[in-house]
């Protein structure tokens, strides 16, 4: 499971014409399932994306989660994201999860955030084209790997 983390200070995702998701000061998390990834891989990311220290303290420091500053959260799927581009000049997305698979692991994700930050957490439509939109604040992006959480 692959995720971008982007702190922002406000984002939104449309899907045609309709804006399905907004927020303020948050993260906009980009996710993506791959066929090898299982529930722990869900617990292990959404946990440490939940303490993780990306928001400034009062002195400027990056000392506080998304808990300590009652941020928001954007959920977007992103197949794309296990894309490899070792041969030629077209993206392979082989190892990217089929919707039976990546769609149950998302929603959990998302179950985990909520439960974890005590309340909805914006997504986009899994499968639709999207037009994301955001602010990134600093600019703050982590990337995750489950496969490298050791």
């Amino acid at each position: 499971m692959r995720a971008v983390i982007q702190r922002v200070s406000e984002a939104s995702v449309k899907v045609k014409e309709d804006k399905v998701s907004e927020i303020n000061l948050g993260l906009l998390i980009l996710l993506g399932v791959e066929e090898e990834d299982t529930e722990d891989d869900v617990l292990w990311l959404s946990g440490k994306i939940s303490r993780l220290r990306i928001f400034s303290d009062e002195n400027g420091m990056m000392n506080k989660s998304i808990l300590d500053v009652d941020g928001d959260a954007i959920v977007v799927s992103q197949f794309t994201l296990h894309a490899s581009t070792k041969k030629g000049n077209r993206p392979s997305f082989i190892k990217a999860a089929k919707p039976e698979k990546a769609i149950p692991l998302y929603e959990e994700f998302i179950k985990q955030l909520e439960k974890s930050f005590g309340r909805k957490v914006g997504t986009g439509i899994f499968g639709a084209d999207m037009k994301v939109s955001l602010i990134n604040d600093g600019p703050v992006t982590i990337i995750f790997d489950t496969k490298n959480k050791e």
